[in-house]
C-alpha cells in the first residue's frame, strides 16, 4: 500500500488528509508536536481502516526534530509515496510588534522545514515516483506581512518544483485555500465570528483536501479549492495593491 508522511496531523487540514488518505487504505505517518492527539487519531484510524500509523512527535521550528523527520522521508527500505507539508501557525499581522523570535519560528516552520522535508523526500521519490503536496494560502497572492510572504514563497517553489521533478515522476502542488473552518484561528486565541467575514467566505476542510489530492493527482502545481476563491486569485492580479492591501487587512488564511 501507497504511504503518506503529514505534518501537522493532529488537527485542522492535517487530520483531515490522514482521515481521507487512511479511507482510502494508505498507510500513514503522522507528525506533529502534540503527542496525544497524533496517538489519539493514529489509534482511531488503525481500528476504522486497519492501516499501519507511524507516529512521529516533532516541532518543525526545531532543526534536530526537523532532522529526525528528514530520516524517516529518506528511508529507501520504507518509502514515502506522498509528503503532506501541512505544519504552521498564525502570527498578528502587525510584524513590528511581534516578539522576533517568534517570526523566525514561524519562517522555519513555513519556509525551512518545508524546504528541508521536500529535499529529503525527492531523494527517494525520483525515478521512482510521489507526490508532495505543500500547504500554502491565497494570502500568497497578496502582500500581508510575513504570513503572506512565505505562502508566496511555497507557491513559487512549488511551481518551479512541479515542472523541475516531473521528468522524474514526482509532482509537487501547492494547495492554496482561503478561510477554512479549522482550528487554526483559535490557536491564535480568535473566536468563532470574530474574523469579521461573512459565511460565503469559508470553506470546509474536507472540501479543500478533496480537491488537493485531486489537483496532485492531476499534477498541477497550484490547486486553489472553489471557484469564489479562484475568482478572488485573479482579482488580485488586476486590482490596484492599494485595494488588496486594505482588504487583506482582514482575518487570517
Amino acid at each position: 500500500m501507497p504511504t503518506a508522511l503529514i505534518t501537522g496531523a493532529s488537527a485542522g487540514l492535517g487530520a483531515e488528509f490522514a482521515r481521507r488518505l487512511a479511507a482510502r487504505g494508505a498507510d500513514l505517518v503522522l507528525v506533529a508536536r502534540g503527542v496525544e492527539a497524533l496517538e489519539a487519531l493514529a489509534g482511531e484510524l488503525r481500528e476504522r481502516h486497519g492501516v499501519a500509523v507511524e507516529v512521529i512527535p516533532a516541532d518543525l521550528s526545531v532543526a534536530d526534530e526537523v532532522d529526525r523527520v528528514a530520516e524517516r522521508l529518506a528511508d529507501a527500505a520504507a518509502p514515502v509515496d506522498l509528503l503532506v507539508n501541512n505544519a504552521g501557525f498564525g502570527l498578528p499581522l502587525t510584524f513590528a510588534d511581534n516578539d522576533i523570535d517568534d517570526e523566525v519560528r514561524h519562517l522555519r516552520v513555513h519556509v525551512e522545514a518545508t524546504m528541508r522535508l521536500m529535499h529529503a523526500a525527492l531523494g527517494t521519490m525520483r525515478g521512482r515516483g510521489g507526490r508532495i503536496i505543500n500547504v500554502a494560502s491565497v494570502a500568497g497572492f497578496i502582500s500581508r506581512s510575513t504570513y503572506s510572504a512565505c505562502k508566496s514563497w511555497v507557491i513559487g517553489f512549488s511551481r518551479w518544483a512541479n515542472d523541475e521533478y516531473a521528468r522524474d515522476g514526482v509532482s509537487v502542488t501547492a494547495l492554496c485555500p482561503g478561510f477554512t473552518h479549522t482550528t487554526f484561528h483559535e490557536r491564535m486565541g480568535l473566536a468563532v465570528g470574530e474574523e469579521g467575514l461573512p459565511a460565503f467566505a469559508w470553506l470546509d476542510a474536507e472540501d479543500v483536501v478533496r480537491a488537493g489530492l485531486r489537483d496532485a493527482a492531476r499534477g498541477k502545481a497550484v490547486s486553489v479549492p472553489s471557484l469564489r476563491y479562484k475568482a478572488a486569485v485573479l482579482l488580485t492580479r488586476v486590482l490596484p495593491r492599494s485595494l488588496v492591501s486594505a482588504v487583506a487587512r482582514r482575518g487570517r488564511v
